[in-house]
């Protein structure tokens, strides 16, 4: 008798178009969005999740971001095991020429994978203190878990998703061109 071998979502697979594969990205857990010129490049699943220390974050990132020239920005999320209603923003990763716009199409992306996962809630810890209060709050955040200098924020949605302008989304899922 011959084994059936599980089908499985290679590693490596890209992702430049959220709808069709949806299926595909709500099965993964853990992921990485890349953004362009504020326009989505792609959104690659990862079997691990992201592993970010504070001094990382302050020694490397700060090095590789002003190396780097460009208007591109990486944000990697995480969906913990043990909260699986919930998104954690791990980490984001900006060259020096990342503009406004490639920033927040990152996480207009993180929202709408929030979506088709039918998240309850992202949750992060916002170490950059040029990111303020105010911004996160227009944006709907609020401040979580207040405990000293750490600045923990959650976006909670409860099958309430927000649409974004029609400026905004119509090109939402717009792939960068080659």
């Amino acid at each position: 008798m011959a084994r059936k071998t599980p089908k499985r979502m290679p590693s490596t697979q890209t992702i430049t178009d959220l709808d069709p594969l949806s299926p595909r990205l709500a099965a993964r857990g853990h992921g990485v969005i890349e953004v362009a010129n504020g326009r989505l490049v792609s959104v690659t699943p990862r079997w691990l999740p992201k592993q970010v220390s504070l001094a990382e974050a302050l020694l490397w990132g700060r090095a590789a971001h002003a190396r780097r020239a460009g208007d591109r920005c990486w944000l990697y999320y995480n969906q913990p095991r043990r909260c699986p209603n919930y998104l954690a923003l791990k980490y984001i990763v900006s060259h020096r020429g990342a503009s406004f716009a490639t920033f927040r199409r990152a996480t207009l992306v993180l929202d709408r994978i929030a979506e088709i996962k039918r998240i309850d809630a992202i949750v992060t810890e916002v170490t950059n203190l040029r990111i303020s209060a105010r911004l996160l709050h227009r944006w709907g955040w609020e401040p979580h878990l207040e405990n000293g200098w750490r600045r923990h924020y959650i976006k909670r949605f409860y099958g309430h998703y927000p649409r974004p302008a029609p400026a905004i989304g119509a090109s939402l899922l717009a792939v960068a061109a080659d």
